[in-house]
Order: C-alpha cells, then sequence, then structure tokens
C-alpha cells in the first residue's frame, strides 16, 4: 500500500481518492494460522493510515464471519463487534449488510464477548468456544420474533424507546396516545421518553453501534410520534422541545433540488437536532437572516448543479463579510471536499466542513454543537483542507494542450455513418404522454443510490448487504406508483425537434428555420491523450457538409399537490418517495422519447427491439448529451435549446437563474445519431478556450468565466 501511495503521490494523485482493501479473511476455522485474521486487519487499517495519510480503506466483512454461515443472529453479532473495533482504527467503508446489523450494547453480553475474544484472538480456545456457544442460537430467529413481542408489557416511556431505537412504527401512535394522557403536557412525552430515544439513537450511532439504514427508520417513529402529539401541543400553546441544536438548511438560489437535503433533515431531526428547512432557490440574503433570526448553531446549504457551487461560495463570503462564526455546512452531488477546501473554506474564516452524506451528518453536527469536540474537529478539518490546497497547488493536474493542438488533434467522423434525413423532421409535442408506458422504462438503480443503498437493480433485491431494506423501499416504491399512475397523480409533458445542420469548427450551426439560424458552441476537451485517442468535441459529430440534430424536453407535472397534502401530515417519507419516483418517470419519459425518435420520427434504427436493461445500458445508436453533463457542460445552452424547442410553452419548464429546471422531475438535451457519437467528458479546460468560447458565444469573458468556472483550469 505505501509503495502504491508514493508511486500516485509522485503523479500528483489526491491521496484522498485513494481507496485501499486489504482482505479481511475468515475466523474461528479449526485453523490456527487463521486465528489472527481479524486482528491483522485492524492492525493493517492504523497502519496504513498511519503510512499513507488522508487515503481511506474498505473491506468486505461478511468473509470475517463465513465459518458461520446459516447462522445469522452469530454473524450478525460478529459483524457489529468487528465494526465497533474497526472503525476507530481506520476502516471507512465496510461492505456489509447494514440492514442486518444489531445495536451493539443490545447484542447478548456472552456472545458479544464470544465473538470479541475471537477478533481479537484473546486465546487459542476463542474459536472453539464460539463455535460451541453457536449451536445455541442456530435457528432462533423464530423465537426471537415471539420473544420480541414481550416488549409489548414493558411501560409505555420504555416500549417508545425501544420503538425508537428498533425502527418499529406498529404501536408508535397508539403508545404516544398513551403517554400523552399520562402526561402533565403533551409537551412532556417529547421531552421524556422520545427525546430520551433519540439521544439514545444519536449516541449508538455516533459510537460506531448504530448505522444509516436503522437511523432512517428510528426517524420514521420519530415522525409518526410527534405528528400525533403537534394538534394538541398547538392546542395547548406549548414551546417546542429544545433540541441538541440549531441547524438553518438551505438549497442555494438558483437551485432547486432537494431531496438529498430533506433526506439529511429527517436524520438530523431523528438524532435531537432542530432543522429550520428553508426549501429550494433561497438567495444568500435569506438564509444569513434565518440564522441570525433564529440563533442557529450552524447553515447547512445543498446544491445538485455546478452553477450552485459559485452560490455557496457567495454565502460563505457574505457569512464572512458580516463577521459571521457560525460553521457553515456543504453538501449535494455536484460539491466536494476539494472543491470545499479550494473555493469555499478560504472564503469564510469560519468552520467550513464538506459533509458526504446523510450517514456523516449527525456527526459532524454533533461534533459542531460539542463544547470539547467543537474546536479539536474544527481545527482537524481547517488542517486537512490546507493539506488539500498545498497538495493540489500546482501538482497533480494533466497537462493541458493549447486549443489549437486539440483541435489538431479532434475526433474524425466517418461521412459514411451519418444518420439519414428524418422522416419527421420539426417539432413535436406529447402534451399528455401516458404513464403507464413510462413505468416499463424506468431505471431503478438511481432510485435506490438516491437512499444511499448501493447497488444494481434488479440484484440489489436479492443483494447480501442491503437487499432487505430496498425490498422494503422497493414494495413502497410500487404502491406509490400504482397510485400515480391509476389516480392520475401526474402528468407527462415533453417535446422534441430534428433540425438540419452543420459544422463550423466547433460549433454546431442550427437552421431552425427558413431564416432563423442557431450557433451551439460545444467545448472540447483539452487535455493530453495517450497517442491515438481524440480530443473529442460533440461537433465532431455533425458533418460540415451538412448533417442533421435533435433536441428535447420532457418533464413531469402535478407533484405540488400531494407534496402539500405529505407536508401537512409531516410526512418525510412520502414527500422524499414521491419526488424520487417523479425523477425516475422523468429519466423514463426521456428514454422513452428517445426511442420513439430513433425508430419513428428520425426512423434510423427502425426494428429496434431492446429490453429495457439493455437501454438502460445504452446499447442503442446515439446519444442524448444534456447541458450541464460532462459531454455538454455548460448549463446556460439550456436558453438556446428551449428557445429551438419553444419548450417553456409545449411543456410548461421553466429555468432558474442559474439554469436549473422546474419542476424538478425534467431532462432536456441534445440528439446525436451518428454511428461514432459516444459520450466523453470535457473535464479541464484553458483561458485560452474560454476567450475563445466567449467571442463564439457572443459575451464576455466575465460572464464565460463565470459559465466555465467549473471546468476552467
Amino acid at each position: 500500500c505505501e509503495r502504491a501511495y508514493k508511486l500516485l503521490m509522485t503523479i500528483g494523485f489526491p491521496p484522498e481518492d485513494i481507496i485501499f482493501d486489504p482482505n479481511i479473511f475468515a475466523v474461528a476455522t479449526g485453523i490456527e494460522e487463521h486465528n489472527n485474521y481479524g486482528v491483522d486487519f485492524i492492525e493493517a487499517c492504523r497502519e496504513i493510515k498511519k503510512r499513507c495519510p488522508y487515503v481511506h480503506i474498505s473491506g468486505g466483512l461478511s468473509n470475517f464471519s463465513f465459518s458461520f454461515r446459516g447462522n445469522e443472529p452469530v454473524r450478525r453479532a460478529m459483524h457489529s463487534v468487528f465494526l465497533y473495533h474497526a472503525i476507530p482504527a481506520g476502516l471507512d467503508m465496510a461492505i456489509v449488510n447494514a440492514g442486518q446489523l444489531d445495536v451493539y450494547d443490545a447484542i447478548d453480553p456472552a456472545l458479544r464477548k464470544a465473538c470479541e475474544d475471537v477478533l481479537l484472538n484473546t486465546d487459542p480456545e476463542a474459536g472453539d468456544r464460539l463455535v460451541a456457544l453457536a449451536e445455541s442460537y442456530k435457528g432462533k430467529d423464530a423465537a426471537s420474533e415471539k420473544a420480541a413481542q414481550e416488549w409489548r408489557g414493558w411501560p409505555v416511556a420504555k416500549r417508545l424507546e425501544h420503538a425508537l431505537v428498533k425502527g418499529i412504527d406498529m404501536y408508535v401512535v397508539e403508545d404516544t396516545e398513551e403517554a400523552r394522557l399520562a402526561a402533565a403536557k403533551p409537551i412532556e412525552v417529547i421531552e421524556g421518553p422520545l427525546m430520551d430515544g433519540m439521544n439514545f439513537v444519536g449516541d449508538l450511532f455516533g459510537a460506531g453501534k448504530m448505522f444509516l439504514p436503522q437511523v432512517v427508520k428510528s426517524a420514521r417513529v420519530m415522525k409518526k410520534a410527534v405528528a400525533h402529539l403537534l394538534p394538541y401541543i398547538e392546542a395547548a400553546k406549548e414551546p417546542g422541545a429544545k433540541g441538541k441544536g440549531k441547524i438553518v438548511m438551505a438549497t442555494v438560489k438558483g437551485d432547486v433540488h432537494d431531496i438529498g437535503k430533506n433526506i439529511v433533515g429527517v436524520v438530523l431531526q431523528c438524532n435531537g437536532f432542530e432543522v429550520i428547512d428553508m426549501g429550494v432557490m433561497v438567495p444568500w440574503q435569506d438564509i444569513i437572516k434565518a440564522a441570525n433570526e433564529n440563533d442557529a448553531d450552524m447553515i447547512g446549504l445543498s446544491g445538485l448543479i455546478t452553477p450552485s457551487l459559485d452560490e455557496m461560495v457567495t454565502v460563505a463570503a457574505e457569512m464572512q463579510r458580516a463577521n459571521m462564526t457560525m460553521p457553515l455546512l456543504i453538501g449535494g452531488a455536484t460539491t466536494s471536499k476539494v472543491h470545499t477546501a479550494l473555493r469555499i473554506d478560504p472564503a469564510f474564516a469560519g468552520p467550513v466542513v464538506h459533509v458526504l452524506d446523510a450517514s456523516r451528518a449527525v456527526g459532524v453536527a454533533t461534533a459542531l454543537v460539542s463544547e470539547t469536540q467543537k474546536t479539536d474537529f474544527v481545527q482537524k478539518t481547517k488542517d486537512d483542507y490546507a493539506h488539500v490546497r498545498a497538495a493540489r497547488e500546482g501538482k497533480g493536474q494533466s497537462q493541458l494542450l493549447s486549443i489549437e493542438d486539440a483541435r489538431a488533434n479532434a475526433f474524425e467522423m466517418d461521412e459514411a455513418l451519418k444518420a439519414p434525413r428524418p422522416r419527421l423532421p420539426g417539432v413535436h409535442r406529447f402534451p399528455d404522454w401516458e404513464l403507464t408506458d413510462l413505468v416499463k422504462y424506468i431505471d431503478w438503480t438511481p432510485f435506490f443510490r438516491a437512499w444511499e443503498l448501493a447497488g444494481n437493480y434488479p440484484a440489489i433485491l436479492d443483494d447480501p448487504i442491503v437487499g432487505e431494506s430496498a425490498r422494503s423501499l422497493f414494495a413502497d416504491a410500487q404502491k406509490m406508483l400504482d397510485r400515480i399512475v391509476g389516480e392520475k397523480w401526474l402528468t407527462a409533458r415533453g417535446v422534441c425537434g430534428l433540425w438540419p445542420c452543420r459544422r463550423v469548427g466547433d460549433d454546431i450551426i442550427v437552421h431552425v428555420e427558413d431564416e432563423k439560424h442557431v450557433r451551439l458552441p460545444m467545448l472540447r476537451q483539452q487535455i493530453a491523450k495517450r497517442e491515438g485517442r481524440a480530443n473529442m468535441c460533440l461537433a465532431d459529430f455533425i458533418s460540415p457538409n451538412g448533417d442533421w440534430i435533435g433536441g428535447f424536453a420532457v418533464s413531469i407535472h402535478g407533484i405540488e399537490p400531494h407534496l402539500a397534502r405529505f407536508k401537512a401530515a409531516i410526512d418525510d417519507y412520502s414527500d422524499i418517495l414521491l419526488k424520487a419516483l417523479a425523477d425516475r418517470l422523468a429519466e423514463a419519459f426521456a428514454e422513452r422519447l428517445h426511442h420513439y425518435v430513433r425508430t419513428a420520427l428520425w426512423g434510423y434504427a427502425e426494428g429496434e427491439q431492446l429490453t429495457n436493461e439493455a437501454l438502460i445500458k445504452e446499447h442503442y445508436r446515439g446519444i442524448r448529451p444534456a447541458p450541464g453533463y460532462p459531454a455538454c457542460p455548460e448549463h446556460s445552452l439550456k436558453p438556446l435549446l428551449f428557445d429551438m424547442l419553444d419548450a417553456h410553452h409545449a411543456t410548461g419548464i421553466s429555468l432558474t437563474e442559474s439554469f436549473a429546471m422546474l419542476p424538478t422531475a425534467a431532462v432536456s438535451g441534445f440528439y446525436f445519431g451518428h454511428a461514432q457519437a459516444e459520450y466523453f467528458g470535457v473535464a479541464r479546460v484553458g483561458r485560452d478556450q474560454m476567450e475563445d468560447y466567449a467571442g463564439r458565444r457572443g459575451i464576455d469573458l466575465e460572464t464565460a468565466e463565470r459559465y466555465l468556472r467549473p471546468n476552467l483550469d
């Protein structure tokens, strides 16, 4: 590992992007040489982290308990014990069924000690003792379920705490009502048993004894309990319960995406934090005002599109100008630790922390409100970001060619492989596409990833790691999808166009109408390539001698009244589920419409018969790159595309000032029909291309720099 680390560092590879996977082997096999495998892995984690600063460590945890396959209670206990000891030693990414992990403190003490003796190899007989003890746990799952019902006879406060920790929502409303009737005030139920349960969940999560899927289940229980109590609290005009800390959260101005933000908010609330969610498209003035007026402990910013990165820098700079000192948390799909270190952290003297996902949010927030942890945590993060900046300063950057040299190495298309003239050129509107048809085209893998469940559909449903959680979530999604289609909750509206065009340099000149031509400037890869590999540009797939190009925009409408209904019921789970399904339907519409274009409107792939799996894997001719994505990273091309399609009137989609689409469940892009067309990433571009691009777009350099900043060298 150290040799690989040093080799990668000499070529400037960011150390925080390196992941080592030392093998985890089975213990208690009866072979003496295997007894120290658990200790070996833990010590290896410590040594790797010592010798190779900033790297990450993963490991396939199921191997550890392989000797006990078929005995799930023992395997679950072994995994929880392993994580309890390995995470502090440096394990970052364990491959384990997170839905089948026991809370460390809840494991039978005899079994827990036996597992730890095996893990830590305390003596040569440890394996034999665990093997003998394991026999008493075989076939106990059904009996355990029966015994588990005994908790229904406990006092109500203990039942509520148990329900929160175990994520059991079956009885929470009746138990909450029983607790309310026994309390002097409804708020006492929150401040007492519910807050106790939340604190316990937070402590277990922070100690590495409880994991994200369990926390999300706990959140559901808490939401149902609070939803039942709220009317009584409001009627009594009681103040709310005081939480661990107060967080103002917002999706920044110009951005409309909030699924990830909402998931983080639910997890934080479950762990005792008060979340003031300001929604989407929130300007920096409103964020700062809300933080001051609510005496917040920290601000959390979210964003999905690349222009949001600039807006986050603006918020940080304005916080600095206002002499604020509260921590600033950064999250969202396009954000990263590196961008936070390079651009946001220098703009604000206070604490700035990039939060990778919901599972990290609680630990970060807890540290930032802790009197004993905050100072060290903030300093360590500042030092870490300073290291990232130092490592990136003049190092690790691949060589850029001049734009002239990059164009000299352009991809040379085969004129014979151009797509023919479309059968039905021009613009085609689809005001109400049948939802039943779109369901068949859904790609479910991104749906699960939105919920932080890793794996590909349909294999994820039987995955030993996340299968149980995935099946439960999928069943809920199918129920809601049936209602969406059967009760016509949503409407799918779309438009596409097919126009003659030609290439002029790196521009595509589109002949929209007899007297109307639109210039679409495209960006070219400038990173030096190995011999035989071209510096690609989307214009390379268009013939200078005349060709055809397409464009599309699709959207899903009607979500608002249902979200309002869920909000009124304080049902975050259904809110997030509906948004995730609407996003999937929009992507399915884009897939379905592209298929219709290929086989009918353009017609170059008549007779194409591909399964949905083959469509998802893009086993078809042609591509549909979207502005803002790697091959076409410049978002400001969307207004040009929308003008060509008259997309606002055809679909009801509007664009924010940062070119995000409203409604959020929307997709737009271009159609390229050349047989050699493929996806690629433009990546970094030089200032010479930026200046050239400004001229081709007819915009000033300041605007061009703002548009290209995420890719600018």
